[in-house]
């Protein structure tokens, strides 16, 4: 029993192995001082935001790039609160702004793909970027982008995001939660094998998005707005789709304020990983779902004095270890902040990571006060 724990770690630590070398491949990109000449629009879906829209609206407002070169697109998604008044409010006070409101059309089991879908054809030119409206975007968000398109040949850009956090160790633990999957995101494209990305922070162009038939095909899954186009336009243009490592692109967002929350959230990231298009995203799941399956066995296996406390505390050390190495190097192009309750998340997510994926196989989750089933 101890050697097959030890086995199904191993896999896991060979795994992480290689996501770590994949992340040093994956270059800072540095700004030069070329003339901004890409036209964006800003796509943003919201339902319910009143308490967030004003602070995201204001971030792009601050925006230290032309207006000319920019329009802002958003779509209520049937919200129930005074989102669309103070969308209202924000545009007559800021009428410098190619600001468009849009009523969000139900066409299929996704909101968020359908509103996404609504803006596609109004667009004005080439290049969209999404995000979300509980987030700030750096001042420097639009012209980085810019400065990429223009130096590289790309057609689809993926940029990272973090939260921004207060004391508790509820922030903590989504912080290091978030940043293993960003540090997992990174890493795969050092390997050439993208295929996670954060809608939050996500730029392509519109003739791309009409190229892969948008999303169509995964459009009964209500989350997955990025990762499915991601896999998509991985599988057709590859070469085309890059991660933009530069500290001026990433995006905050805040973190959700209860464990139920937080657990429904990740339920309903988790519930996608099962119609991902990508092989190596698939693999790299189930190995970290058994790297931390591995803890969770051991743990009970203790209890029940079928292994040695000895041997837990190899099998945690190792693992523990190995995840640090990662979570080091994204944190410190992140954030470069101290990594608070960082054993003690370490102790508790091998348990909630497991409790998540099987209620994402079997469950149903709440998302902006509306029911889905997986």
């Amino acid at each position: 029993m101890t050697l097959i724990l030890l086995l199904i770690l191993l896999i896991y630590i060979v795994t992480m192995a290689q996501l770590i070398a994949g992340f040093d491949k994956i270059k800072t990109f540095h700004s030069k001082a070329i003339p901004p000449k890409t036209f964006f629009a800003i796509v943003i879906p919201f339902r319910n935001e009143s308490a967030n829209l004003p602070i995201l609206l204001e971030s792009i407002k601050s925006l230290n790039y032309p207006k000319d070169l920019f329009e802002i697109i958003l779509i209520d998604d049937f919200s129930e609160d005074d989102s669309v008044r103070q969308v209202y409010n924000w545009r007559m006070e800021n009428g410098v702004f190619q600001t468009t409101l849009l009523e969000n059309i139900r066409l299929s089991g996704s909101p968020k793909k359908d509103a996404i879908s609504r803006a596609i054809p109004i667009i004005k030119n080439e290049w969209l970027v999404t995000t979300d409206a509980d987030c700030v975007v750096p001042e420097n968000w639009l012209l980085t982008l810019d400065q990429y398109i223009q130096q590289h040949n790309v057609e689809m850009i993926v940029g990272s995001v973090v939260y921004d956090t207060k004391k508790s160790f509820l922030h903590h633990f989504q912080q290091l939660d978030l940043m293993s999957l960003q540090g997992a995101t990174i890493s795969s494209f050092g390997m050439g094998l993208g295929f996670m990305c954060n809608g939050a922070n996500f730029c392509y162009t519109k003739t791309l998005f009409e190229q892969l038939h948008g999303f169509k095909g995964n459009n009964k899954m209500a989350s997955g707005d990025d990762v499915f186009l991601l896999q998509k336009a991985m599988k057709k243009h590859s070469e085309q789709v890059h991660f933009l490592k530069s500290k001026d692109t990433i995006v905050h967002t805040k973190p959700v304020l209860s464990w139920t929350e937080l657990f429904a959230q990740r339920v309903r990231w988790a519930s996608k990983t099962s119609t991902y298009q990508s092989v190596f995203g698939k693999d790299l799941a189930v190995i970290v779902f058994a790297g931390n399956l591995t803890i969770v066995l051991a743990s009970c296996f203790l209890t029940l004095d079928l292994i040695s406390w000895v041997i837990l505390a190899i099998l945690f050390t190792l693992k523990f270890i190995t995840d640090f190495i990662l979570l080091y190097k994204t944190n410190r192009f992140l954030r470069k902040k101290r990594m608070g309750y960082l054993f003690l998340s370490s102790v508790l997510y091998p348990f909630f990571c497991v409790t998540v994926a099987v209620f994402s196989w079997f469950g149903s989750y709440e998302w902006k006060g509306r029911k889905f089933k997986n």
